[in-house]
């Protein structure tokens, strides 16, 4: 990990910045965060909050919070691997060389590793080290424990700190961060009084309402105004079982391309424990798919150790049931599943030995549905859910501020002949609701057309025509006969 990155994701400083002070600190030595300070660049009180925020380095054996035996499991499993040396397995294990260097030192203690010779004749040579027939019986023995072998657990109790510690609640929104997340979507000023609250909250929101006005893009935009750095962990530890949470493919991680940088290589490493990964609040949609057995620890009876639930990789961030009501398992069966984490805040996890423990649930869980909630929840967990947002149809004006905004985000014009024509087709030849969905799935219809005539994108009368006779079937709820001739209104004739 580097301070760097941090500093750069929290907006602290730019990259030219970081690249300045590298250039400086590869000459000068010296710690990154000082130079910066040195250089102006950076206010020493924002540096001492990102450094006291971050987890604090692994010095000796007792800051992993791992017992030896854990560790010499863990140690031996990469030897066993192939690793010699102490750096490589620091490598593997995400651990300070010093640190596995105490490790082997009790390993050579208990004759599980001998010593085969050094790497070189230089002052940053190394010891190379090879199991003993002890040693490999004690690997043997930690490989059929569990198979995983990567960065070391870090424990429960550190992770329970560190979920307490970078609350969601402890980010404040303001209304600007709000209104420059939306600012791409079309929504009321009464929607931003409505949606701030919530968000700030860090409770639950259910959003509501006909399908294709947004829901699912207001979720994600919920999702994109949080800006703090978080840390999870690779996995945690509990009852001597090893629980996966970094997600590579859901988290993102804190970093710069350095890509054709002059300093590419030479970027010291800040003194963070390795163990966690700087990460963006992670924001987890989850749809139809979902079952009660997903949210459980999932355990590999073949490897022998865990992948947590989705919904614990989304902790510190934002976990978004999407199509609510659509699930294979019973809406009833996954409110109850949910009354708990939601009203007391933690979460009961049980592992496959029967033990169960607990962990904070700190999250903002969104559930998003077109289905009427009086349908979905009784009364009793709809008080559970604190805000409840309808996202109904855009109004005509609304309508028309969209169709020119995703209109001008293809560099095209549509003139208000074509978006009349097309609200009178569908409110009044027809009795189709205006959706949000709608402009953007008849200008991508019309460029598609366009681009197989071999024109440039235009709102041509029979594109626009065949937009529209595409948009909905004959058979639809809404269709009248006296439309289905003729799949568009009179006056798109000006169109061209």
């Amino acid at each position: 990990m580097l301070i760097g990155d941090v500093l750069v994701a929290q907006g602290l400083v730019t990259p030219a910045d970081v690249e300045a002070a590298l250039e400086r600190q590869r000459s000068e030595g010296g710690i990154l965060g000082e130079h910066l300070i040195a250089m102006g660049k950076l206010d020493p009180a924002d540096l001492d909050r990102v450094m006291k925020s971050s987890p604090p380095s692994v010095r000796n054996i007792e800051d992993t919070g791992l017992g030896l035996q854990g560790l010499l499991n863990l140690v031996t499993k990469a030897m066993y691997s192939g690793a010699e040396m102490p750096s490589v397995i620091g490598g593997t294990l995400r651990l300070p060389q010093r640190v596995i260097q105490l490790v082997l030192e009790q390993a050579k203690e208990r004759k599980m590793v001998e010593i085969l010779g050094s790497t070189g004749q230089f002052a940053a040579s190394e010891l190379r080290y090879a199991l003993t027939e002890k040693g490999r019986q004690w690997a043997s023995d930690a490989m059929a424990q569990n198979q995983y072998l990567g960065p070391a657990p870090v424990p429960l109790t550190a992770f329970v700190e560190r979920i307490q510690r970078q609350r969601i609640t402890n980010e404040r929104v303001d209304r600007e961060s709000v209104e420059n997340a939306f600012g791409n979507l079309i929504v009321s000023e009464e929607f931003i009084h409505k949606v701030g609250p919530a968000i700030n909250s860090g409770r639950s929101i259910l959003l509501y309402g006909p399908p294709g006005n947004g829901k699912t893009s207001v979720a994600e935009k919920i999702g994109s105004i949080f800006t703090d750095t978080i840390y999870i962990p690779y996995c945690f530890e509990v009852e001597s079982q090893i629980i996966k949470v970094f997600d590579p493919g859901i988290h993102k991680r804190i970093e710069r391309n350095t890509e054709g940088s002059s300093t590419r290589g030479v970027l010291r490493r800040e003194d963070f424990d390795q163990r966690w990964v700087p990460c963006r609040r992670p924001f987890i949609v989850t749809g139809g798919e979902l079952t009660l057995e997903m949210l459980d620890l999932s355990f590999n009876a073949l490897a022998k150790f865990y992948e947590a639930p989705l919904h614990i990789k989304a902790l510190g961030g934002i976990f978004a049931i999407d199509d609510f009501g659509r699930q294979l398992v019973s809406p009833e069966a996954l409110l109850n599943r949910w009354i708990v984490p939601l009203e007391s805040r933690v979460e009961y996890l049980k592992l496959h030995t029967g033990k169960s423990f607990s962990i904070p649930f700190d999250e903002l869980v969104v559930f998003s549905t077109n289905l009427s909630p009086r349908d979905l929840m009784d009364p009793a967990f709809l008080r559970r859910i604190p805000y409840k947002m309808e996202i109904g149809e855009p109004s005509p004006e609304e309508y028309r501020k969209i169709f020119k905004l995703v209109a001008k985000n293809f560099e095209m014009e549509v003139p208000d002949e074509v978006v009349d024509g097309v609200m009178r087709y569908l409110t009044v030849d027809n009795d189709f609701p205006l959706a949000s969905y709608q402009p953007k799935f008849l200008i991508d219809q019309i460029r598609a057309a366009s681009k197989f005539e071999g024109i440039s994108p235009q709102f041509r009368l029979d594109l626009v025509k065949m937009a529209l006779g595409n948009l909905f079937t004959k058979d639809s709820p809404g269709f009248r006969e006296a439309a289905k001739e003729e799949p568009a209104p009179v006056d798109l004739d000006v169109a061209a």
